[in-house]
């Protein structure tokens, strides 16, 4: 019995030293954003009380019998002094849920609640769940809005990977207690659904990404925009593509919002991955875009490329060459966390000012469309650069 419980102290022991190690930011920076040594999250972090059995009677030998395989795509919202993330979790199982972390200052020290979050089916209970973009909403309540996949019922025999996705509801108002409401309504799937934090023209207002198939976009355009009366009986009913998908960009394959929206005295500041083909397979950015403040489904400045992609181990994992993120944090001083997977395996956490991120957006040059548009956007700033007094 000593010695089980000196196995067991050493694994608390090891789990501590990697919960409380201090985080460290990374010195070279394009200035828009800095990017942190060590992730926030991964596997190794979810709670010990989930993967083992500490009953010596029925776990002699100190297996770990629920396998944890990763942390990632997590929604952000700062309550109560704590900045929190709504983690999609996968196990080993290949099952995704949702549970909470909490920092005391959002770059290390997250902690997993004792609990996942056991959410209330719905009237059609889903096979997965993943990927939640949490609102905290002007009418009073947070909203999470996940994508709630199943089975392909129309799937032909045998085929045992076609799915469907649409969006699930939730609303909470203490991040304790979850009220599950019915599935965004929708004639296409519906993926990466996020809810605007504002009232528009008395209405809730939704980016959406309507697709043909469980993955490929097909004739969906792009990020969309919907407006619907009641997010307890959400339905789509007229939708418009405001972030277009394009020809030979970081978005021709799909391209999706991330987080809510961040309301700024120039604009709404959006955060979006977007997904092109290569050798590799597919490669999933970030990019950001602006939309106006009187009318936030009109695009008025969009940076051409990616504001991050992969770097080194991001670019390795479960599904790898892959920057995913649905989660930010706007502090009271202006600082940005930026809250992004790589590879479907861990989070990582960037930051910024506000002041910043829409300079980049207002003052960076749009895409062109063609090598020549790039070309001369590069000269303008090298005959502009040689204008100016050597400051070298």
């Amino acid at each position: 019995m000593e010695l089980y419980k000196q196995k067991v102290n050493r694994l608390f022991e090891q789990q501590e030293q990697l919960l409380s190690r201090k985080n460290e930011m990374k010195q070279i920076s394009n200035g828009i954003c800095r990017r942190y040594r060590y992730p926030v999250l991964t596997a190794a972090h979810t709670p010990l009380i989930w993967r083992y059995d500490f009953d010596p009677a029925s776990n002699p030998a100190l297996l770990e019998r629920i396998g944890m395989n990763g942390t990632f795509n997590a929604g952000a919202i700062r309550w109560e002094g704590k900045y929190v993330l709504v983690v999609r979790v996968e196990g080993n199982d290949r099952k995704s849920f949702f549970a909470i972390a909490e920092s005391p200052n959002g770059v290390d020290n997250f902690r997993f609640r004792d609990y996942p979050v056991s959410l209330p089916d719905g009237d059609d209970p889903e096979t997965n769940v993943y990927d939640m973009r949490l609102t905290k909403h002007e009418d009073g309540w947070i909203y999470g809005l996940f994508c709630a996949e199943r089975k392909d019922p129309a799937a032909a025999p045998g085929d045992l990977s076609s799915a469907t996705a649409s969006c699930g509801i939730v609303r909470t108002q203490d991040l304790l207690s979850w009220e599950r409401l019915p599935d965004l309504k929708s004639k296409s799937q519906q993926r990466n659904v996020v809810l605007h934090p504002e009232f528009v023209n008395g209405c809730y207002a939704l980016y959406t990404r309507p697709q043909d198939g469980f993955i490929d976009a097909g004739s969906g355009g792009g990020i969309g925009w919907a407006l619907v009366e009641d997010m307890a009986k959400a339905e789509i009913t007229g939708e418009k593509i405001i972030n277009l998908r394009q020809y030979h960009t970081i978005k021709e394959v799909k391209n999706g919002e991330g987080p809510p929206p961040i309301r700024t005295a120039k604009g709404w500041l959006h955060l979006a991955h977007g997904v092109r083909a290569c050798a590799a397979g597919l490669r999933y950015v970030l990019y950001l875009y602006m939309t106006g403040l009187e009318d936030p489904s009109e695009v008025i400045a969009e940076p051409a490329g990616h504001l991050l992609a992969p770097e080194g181990e991001e670019r390795t994992g479960d599904v790898s060459n892959v920057l995913f993120s649905n989660g930010w944090i706007a502090g009271d001083d202006g600082t940005v966390y930026l809250y992004y997977a790589s590879s479907d395996t861990r989070m990582h956490v960037a930051t910024s000012t506000l002041d910043k991120l829409v300079d980049y957006c207002l003052n960076s040059p749009a895409d062109g469309g063609r090598s020549k548009t790039s070309v001369d956007a590069i000269i303008r700033l090298v005959n502009k650069n040689k204008s100016m007094p050597d400051l070298r």
